[in-house]
């Protein structure tokens, strides 16, 4: 069959004198041309050959920024045929303006509002605790020179509160950061530092929702930002995740009122969806025109395993509707309890203030050892040494569950973070399965307690952070015998 003559595509200017790799320039210049109409729905594009020649560079940079294109839903792979922009993609209408939301006193909120379950599979530090990442890969020995360092060079200024933002060097270097890595649209005074991303949800709860206000939360979804709603006085709104992430359609059909929506979209927690670009801007258009905030949580975008990590949902919003989340507890160790905020301009200071009133500053000391660490180039080296780790550990799990499970069950979210969910038969009884697996030493999370709704689908969450791969083999065969009693 006769090929197609190569589509056009826009003007994209390389300049190898930017830090940004040639792959990455060419990525984001070809999903602004999709996002500003330049690239239309269902339109062809060069093939890779082609515009690596036309760009005199070679084709493997055009592959890897077209891979990211199709991987994030702007593009599609058709066979024989070539690659085109997605026909699902529709920019958003232009930005309005808007009025914030008052913010009237709150209430008390009733002690059954957060039930007390027994959850023995949390109480381990044994095999598959999810979200935990490997703390014994820590450079421990760098961090505390990185600290006594520090700690010597202590001026009293520095012993006392410190700004209720954060410390301002590390919120420079914080913003450089997401700024090149994550496409995060921000400077340095919208960044403010908190005590992990929990903390950052309690305070943007507070901020923006009213009592009763409803909220969309991902459906199944992180029970951590359900109980942070809840505790703000917000009903929670389940809503249901498919392929393409959380489902706008649905949201509008089961609560169109609601002040805010809770998204993970760069690595749905805990199904591993990532959040298609037809998706994403939806969800920006329907926050534009309802007025709602979008908590986009970017908890482990880090670690991407196929290919580059996901570009935040922040950098595509225009209307500034989008309250960004990041903590660094995933990426080097729980203790350090250190997260941020990206906050729009406008409500900077309404955040201070909340913030001011709930613990008035974070420590300085750890924020100013993190900021050395970042600017000194530990940061980065750290994360390439852990992507190799966690993808090893990954493969091994992988393949555990398929040699020790075989059909019996699905595996899904495996492309990318620290854990993986195994789906069970219909009727499967997970929790009684992780009360199983905890007396025998494993902890492993049941996928139903991540749901907030009726509908509920049985499945374990296995972490594979904190295990490592003689560990991974024996606890997987242990876990499938308790599985077939």
């Amino acid at each position: 069959m006769k090929r197609p003559p190569d589509g056009l595509g826009p003007i994209i200017a390389l300049d190898r004198r930017l830090a940004a790799p040639l792959h990455r320039q060419l990525y984001e210049g070809y999903r602004e041309a999709i996002l500003d109409g330049r690239l239309r729905p269902g339109q062809r594009l060069p093939s890779t050959r082609s515009l690596a020649r036309e760009l005199q560079i070679s084709r493997m940079p055009v592959v890897l920024a077209f891979e990211q294109l199709v991987t994030e839903g702007y593009v599609e792979s058709r066979v024989g045929a070539g690659s085109f922009v997605s026909p699902e993609l529709r920019a958003p209408a232009p930005p309005a303006g808007r009025t914030p939301r008052p913010h009237p006193g709150r209430r008390r909120i009733p002690r059954e509002a957060l039930p007390v379950t027994a959850e023995p599979w949390l109480d381990l530090r044994g095999p598959f605790r999810a979200v935990h990442p490997a703390i014994d890969e820590f450079p421990v020995e760098l961090w505390a020179r990185l600290l006594a360092r520090r700690t010597r060079l202590m001026s009293r200024q520095q012993m006392m509160y410190g700004d209720a933002m954060g410390f301002a060097p590390l919120r420079e270097a914080l913003a450089g950061y997401l700024r090149t890595v994550r496409s995060v649209q921000c400077t340095a005074q919208q960044i403010m530092i908190v005590s992990g991303s929990q903390q950052a949800l309690a305070i943007a709860a507070r901020a923006l929702l009213a009592p009763g206000d409803a909220a969309w939360i991902e459906d199944p979804g992180f029970p951590g930002a359900r109980d942070a709603l809840t505790l703000a006085g917000a009903r929670p709104v389940p809503v249901p995740v498919d392929e393409d992430g959380l489902d706008v359609a649905a949201g509008i059909r089961r609560a169109p009122s609601v002040a805010a929506a809770y998204v993970t979209p760069s690595h749905e927690y805990p199904l591993g969806v990532i959040m298609s670009a037809p998706r994403r801007l939806q969800l920006l258009d329907w926050a534009r025109r309802s007025g709602a905030w979008l908590l986009e949580d970017d908890y482990d975008s880090e670690y991407r395993y196929d290919n580059q990590p996901i570009a935040s949902l922040q950098g595509l919003d225009t209307d500034h509707r989008v309250i960004y989340i990041g903590t660094f507890s995933k990426v080097l160790f729980p203790a350090l309890r250190v997260g941020y905020l990206v906050i729009p301009p406008d409500l900077v200071a309404r955040f201070r203030r909340i913030r001011a009133v709930m613990d008035n500053s974070p420590a300085p000391l750890y924020q100013a050892v993190l900021h050395d660490f970042l600017r000194e180039g530990h940061f980065a080296r750290h994360l390439r040494r852990m992507r190799g780790i966690y993808a090893e550990r990954r493969r091994a799990l992988v393949a555990a569950i398929e040699r020790e499970l075989g059909d019996s069950v699905r595996l899904v979210g495996d492309r990318a973070g620290m854990h993986v969910v195994v789906l069970l038969p219909r009727g499967a009884r997970d929790r009684d399965i992780a009360v199983r697996a905890a007396g025998h030493g494993i902890s492993v999370l049941p996928l139903s307690s991540c749901y907030a709704g009726r509908r509920q689908r049985p499945g374990l969450v296995l972490g594979y952070g904190t295990t490592r791969v003689p560990e991974i083999t024996t606890a997987v065969r242990r876990l499938a015998a308790i599985l077939r009693e």
